[in-house]
């Protein structure tokens, strides 16, 4: 069995918003490697501790350390250090043993009113995992999120249990391809409580920069660091592409999934 969880970065209001974009991202891998995985994090943390004077109990919420936003500016850390931080927790996770899939939906070019923001990205995403997994029983999977969205990821993935139709990458007619390895409804967890969901943010919000850099939808955050440039941007995404399901989006060098298309 596989346990993916989830997290976002933006908001998934539409056709009135508080973000231009809504960026799902997906942390996935086998049960079996779950605990090595977790252990792994937590060393990662303890280095933060005696290295860089961050409590080992501090959820890591990567937007706010890099905006030196609360809990982390009492951390009193430098531009450098906290993008440092940034560096070496994606040398971290690109070792672990998980895949990442991440879909962003562009509010800007969307042009029908009734466009639902998160039964989309999560469509797209859930239909990837599937995919990318197969269908061997042992490949079954168990989906786990922060508690916000739970019951609106419910009713999503319930449809796509019972009937879902899957667009054509080369632009032919949708095919119907019900998700058969899904277990379980989606099921909450508080993120202060999930080295996981931690590390989907970690990957939300670094491709939602991405995405807002590609398609001009948004700009780095005006409290951005002046030493944080497109290009320390790009060594983040670099450094985790052994973890990124590339096959997701093979347009795209890091496999993002674009919505609407391009």
């Amino acid at each position: 069995m596989h346990l993916v969880y989830y997290d976002e970065s933006g908001d998934d209001g539409f056709p009135a918003y508080a973000a231009p974009m809504f960026v799902l991202s997906a942390i996935y891998g086998p049960a079996q490697d779950w605990k090595e995985n977790f252990e792994r994090i937590a060393r990662f943390k303890r280095e933060l501790v005696r290295e860089c004077g961050l409590p080992f109990d501090m959820e890591l919420h990567t937007r706010e350390l890099i905006l030196n936003k609360k809990p982390y500016s009492a951390l009193r850390l430098s531009g450098p250090q906290r993008l440092e931080i940034i560096t070496r927790y994606c040398q971290m996770v690109s070792r672990l043993t998980i895949r990442s899939i991440t879909t962003a939906v562009i509010k800007t070019i969307i042009r029908s009113h009734t466009f639902d923001v998160l039964d989309r990205a999560l469509s797209y995403s859930i239909n990837r995992i599937d995919r990318d997994l197969g269908e061997s029983p042992q490949n079954r999977f168990l989906v786990i999120t922060d508690d916000g969205r739970v019951a609106k990821m419910r009713t999503t993935t319930r449809r796509m249990q019972k009937f879902n139709y899957v667009p054509s990458q080369f632009g032919g007619a949708s095919l119907r391809r019900e998700i058969h390895q899904m277990i379980e409804d989606p099921l909450p967890k508080d993120s202060k409580e999930s080295y996981f969901i931690q590390l989907a943010d970690l990957v939300a919000c670094l491709f939602y920069m991405r995405a807002g850099l590609e398609t001009k939808a948004a700009a780095f955050p005006a409290r951005t660091p002046p030493e944080l440039t497109p290009e320390v941007l790009q060594s983040w995404l670099d450094t985790l592409k052994p973890i990124l399901n590339l096959s997701a989006a093979p347009k795209h060098p890091y496999g993002l999934v674009l919505i609407p298309s391009p």
